[in-house]
């Protein structure tokens, strides 16, 4: 197991990201709990969440937390209760961190809306270091074929995209709207098309709209274009609460529109007539289910799905962010862990 101390991103003062809310710091390697495991950062995506956390829109749970919750790595130790993995064993670790397994909510198979959830890179520190810890109940084993890079996407951009996915309801062969389309919808999108629908992509980035045509997209637009037919479901990425009633005017009558995002910013006055009459529907999306997650790794090993990645190194995750909330890249970063042993 490994000892003493490590490198690891902090949130020191969360704030605007140019500004230097996060310091490289070092802090001791974790000791992992009875139920825990050890694990040795190999990559970890860099999503928008962890944006919120370290610009404070988000409020602080951890003082000084390490973001990060799309880890990939190797098991390096474990606590005593740990049984079934090995040192040396590749999982991942995604947002979802803990749940009481005892609430109404967890006993009725809604584990994601437990009270008492607890959150990787939010409640306890994540992976943007060299080590971070998992309880063993709720690491991920990973599907072969798919490398560190390609894999750490996955684990919450893929996760919650398909589970906004499924929140949609959305009926084989159905017409899907994205609005933007970063590393969530990316994903997203891939699934609804192995499954049949037609998805029309709106998002402000010219590159964005490049990839979403390469993936099989019947259409991409600027965010606020009208798609070029009724949308029967479509699914809001961006944290602009001002798209809210520009997607809802999308929809045919009997759409649903599902809300991706942990934070969004404040909705503008909906209209009844035209944005939610004939029966629309709003839906939120909160977090992900481990089943969701199992399901997701499941699909996308059948369908291929892949991660558009650009890779940083660890030591540049501010970088990493400050490019993300720019938008100077298509599909999703990763950090790479390049510090040696």
């Amino acid at each position: 197991m490994a000892d003493g101390t490590m490198h690891a991103w902090s949130v020191v003062e969360p704030g605007p990201v140019g500004e230097g809310p996060l310091r490289f710091v070092e802090k001791p390697v974790p000791v992992p709990g009875a139920d825990e495991l050890l694990v040795r950062v190999r990559a970890c995506g860099v999503c928008r969440t962890d944006l919120h956390v370290t610009e404070g829109d988000l409020p602080v749970h951890r003082p000084g937390v390490t973001p990060g919750h799309e880890v990939i790595g190797m098991v390096a130790g474990f606590g005593a209760a740990v049984e079934g993995f090995a040192v040396g064993d590749r999982v991942g670790v995604a947002w979802l961190r803990r749940t009481d397994g005892t609430c109404v909510h967890c006993a009725r198979g809604a584990e994601n809306l437990c009270p008492s959830s607890r959150y990787t890179g939010w409640d306890a520190d994540g992976g943007y270091a060299e080590y971070t810890t998992v309880p063993a109940a709720f690491a991920y084993r990973l599907p072969g074929g798919l490398d560190d890079v390609a894999a750490a996407p996955l684990m919450c951009a893929g996760i919650i995209g398909y589970r906004a996915l499924r929140r949609t309801a959305l009926a084989p062969g159905g017409r899907l709207g994205l609005y933007g389309f970063g590393g969530s919808a990316h994903l997203c999108a891939q699934v609804a098309i192995a499954e049949g629908a037609t998805v029309h992509v709106l998002t402000r980035g010219a590159a964005a709209r490049r990839l979403a045509l390469e993936l099989g997209a019947d259409s991409a637009q600027d965010v606020y274009a009208v798609p070029p037919e009724p949308l029967d479901a479509a699914i809001l990425f961006a944290p602009a609460g001002e798209l809210v009633p520009v997607a809802l005017r999308a929809l045919d009558r009997g759409g649903v529109l599902a809300i991706a995002g942990i934070h969004l910013s404040d909705i503008p006055p909906l209209r009844y007539e035209s944005e939610l009459f004939y029966e629309k529907e709003l839906r939120s999306v909160t977090s992900n289910t481990r089943e969701d997650g199992r399901e997701f790794l499941t699909l996308a090993a059948r369908h291929g799905v892949r991660a558009t990645t650009h890779t940083y190194p660890l030591t540049r995750a501010d970088e990493a962010l400050h490019d993300l909330k720019a938008g100077r890249f298509d599909g999703a970063a990763v950090l790479v862990n390049d510090i040696e042993v």
